[in-house]
């Protein structure tokens, strides 16, 4: 049987994630964590729209295309160099997803619709890109975090949080506090929301 476009795209954006040489263990198994990243992606689209748009489902699954490849390290280590790098990526990855669309027999359209979700253009006045950074909080909160807090003091881990937060809907907000996390994950987002 012919696979549909969509299944084509998923596909071509899979195989680009199963290249990651980052694993991590996923119910025993090792996986490129692109890989888990972007199925942890679209389960969350299920939970916030399980009637997204085509092209929010791919921005959604495309969301860290090849990300690997530009490590955060190839940009300086401040604020700067973040936003310098989170710039270049979202740039990068847009243009990597509408080529994957076009590829799989997407018009222009869509391809550029995708790519513009990626690049998360028009956050809080369009739905969409509004679902997607719900979708990319709710991964950070559940997949991230702990990690996050190891790596960093409490104070800059409340600010993240406070920011986080910030960028979320108030249906993101209400699934965030569903997510089954640590009482001291939990500490420090009641710390954030203190703020």
């Amino acid at each position: 049987m012919e696979r549909s476009r969509y299944e084509t795209a998923v596909g071509l954006i899979d195989d680009a994630h199963a290249q990651d040489p980052t694993r991590v263990s996923s119910d025993g198994k090792a996986i490129p964590y692109e890989l888990l990243y972007s199925t942890k992606m679209s389960g969350y689209l299920e939970l916030c729209d399980p009637n997204a748009s085509e092209t929010l489902r791919l921005a959604i699954r495309a969301q860290h295309l090849r990300r690997w490849e530009v490590p955060r390290s190839t940009y300086a280590m401040n604020k700067t160099g973040y936003h310098l790098w989170r710039t270049y990526l979202k740039k990068r990855q847009a243009e990597m997803a509408a080529q994957i669309c076009l590829e799989s027999g997407y018009s222009s359209e869509d391809a550029g619709r995708v790519a513009a979700l990626v690049r998360k253009e028009n956050l809080k006045q369009d739905e969409e890109t509004q679902t997607l950074e719900d979708v990319a909080c709710l991964v950070f909160l559940d997949d991230q975090l702990e990690a996050f807090e190891k790596e960093h003091d409490e104070a800059k881990i409340v600010n993240i949080l406070r920011k986080t937060w910030g960028k979320m809907s108030d249906e993101g907000h209400r699934l965030a506090l569903d997510i089954p996390m640590s009482a001291r994950a939990r500490e420090l987002i009641a710390q954030a929301l203190e703020g």
